[in-house]
């Protein structure tokens, strides 16, 4: 008998880590992506504890982190008192091997992963594959591409982004909000760390005109704004608007050089399901949300070692197709009940609209940090320790799969 045979269809972060997997478990992969060549787009930029905890399987952390940044802390700050809370993640040592985020662009991720895949015989990488539907067969599932062909296989994971072609070709709901601000993000070489006291790698900025985020990553700084409804996206894109909210952290005589910027809208919404029969929805194709807090791409790298080990499983014979329905609603809790939640209620601590609401947040995050017990139950949600170990322990019951 032939191996088992999965098409995954987007080759970002997800997508690559979700064929690893299948790859390593035994199943052949195709893996299918729409752009000529891989993105090298600079989006999500952090790597939970957790996460690079599961990735530990694919050999693929050090050289991460030699393309990377190791950042042990992150801090909340208000922009005229300076530090208010600082979290060091090297506390949750015993519960992870990678007691830090580490920062570093998804795409280098997706570089290493493909260069591998190169010498993976059961791996077939193929750039230039737009996928436009997909079709549960009961027991098989096949992709119908753009070109006309139609590829077949015993499954077909979805991690094709927000806007997937194969969760709206199954007809799923995607139900959710979208926030009334925009995010702008700007990147500069400029080194703030030389003019802001205790400035961590990681940095959460509150202020009643405008808060941010900040954060390094091996070449640039990152600022993440909001964007009101008085500002259009063409003048929040501007230089004028670039230079103003850069000064504003940093005031300099001369304008600062900006790498990169880029504005986008934020949603937190959910797929109404992540499994149809043998098509399994990962990553935004399943579930988007605020990124503040960085769990969208985590999240996703987690449906990918997770979701795709019952999948494994059950393409081998050695898990029933229930256990995957269940894992596959597990893994949507999860996404409601820890990314959701917690990604929200960074995004109101933050953007509070009064004074008053905006103090008592921070004052409740200092609170935590200056508690040792509060403040370890933080991290264990915040580097999303919490969110997999809860998945982990429902997979190893089961005696079929291991997770590692």
């Amino acid at each position: 008998m032939p191996p088992p045979h999965a098409i995954v269809v987007g080759a970002g972060p997800v997508g690559c880590v979700a064929s690893a997997m299948l790859a390593s478990s035994g199943i052949d992969v195709t893996l299918l992506e729409a752009a000529p060549e891989l993105p090298r787009e600079l989006r999500a930029s952090t790597f939970h504890p957790a996460t690079l905890d599961l990735l530990d399987r694919f050999g693929v952390v050090d050289e991460m982190i030699s393309r990377g940044l190791i950042a042990p802390r992150f801090a909340y700050r208000d922009r005229r008192q300076g530090v208010v809370a600082e979290f060091d993640l090297g506390a949750l040592a015993d519960v992870t091997d990678h007691p830090f985020r580490l920062q570093c662009e998804q795409f280098k991720l997706c570089e290493i992963m493909l260069e591998r895949f190169r010498s993976m015989a059961n791996v077939t990488v193929r750039f230039g594959a737009e996928v436009v539907g997909a079709v549960d067969h009961g027991d098989a599932a096949s992709a119908q591409l753009a070109s006309g062909e139609t590829l077949a296989a015993d499954a077909v994971v979805a991690a094709d982004g927000a806007a997937s072609a194969v969760r709206k070709s199954l007809g799923l709901g995607f139900d959710g909000m979208t926030y009334e601000d925009r995010y702008l993000v700007l990147s500069t070489p400029f080194e703030m760390a030389n003019h802001l006291d205790d400035l961590a790698y990681v940095n959460y900025i509150s202020d009643p005109d405008e808060w941010l985020v900040l954060l390094r990553t091996r070449d640039l700084w990152r600022a993440l704004f909001p964007v009101g409804d008085d500002e259009t996206d063409a003048e929040a894109l501007g230089d004028e608007s670039a230079q103003r909210r850069l000064q504003g952290i940093v005031a300099r005589d001369a304008p600062y050089e900006v790498a990169h910027r880029t504005i986008y809208r934020v949603h937190q919404r959910v797929a109404d399901r992540f499994l149809v029969g043998r098509v399994v929805l990962m990553g935004d194709a399943a579930h988007i949300n605020n990124p503040l807090g960085g769990m969208g791409m985590n999240g996703g790298i987690h449906d990918a070692v997770l979701l795709g080990a019952s999948l494994a499983s059950v393409l081998r014979g050695d898990l029933g197709a229930d256990r995957l329905a269940h894992h596959a609603e597990l893994r949507r809790t999860l996404a409601i009940e820890y990314v959701r939640r917690h990604t929200h209620e960074n995004a109101e601590s933050l953007a509070a609209p009064d004074g008053a609401a905006r103090r008592r947040a921070l004052d409740q995050m200092a609170a935590r940090a200056a508690d040792p017990e509060a403040a370890r139950a933080y991290m264990l949600q915040a580097s999303m320790i919490n969110a997999v170990a809860a998945m982990r322990a429902e997979l190893e019951e089961t005696g079929a799969v291991t997770t590692g």
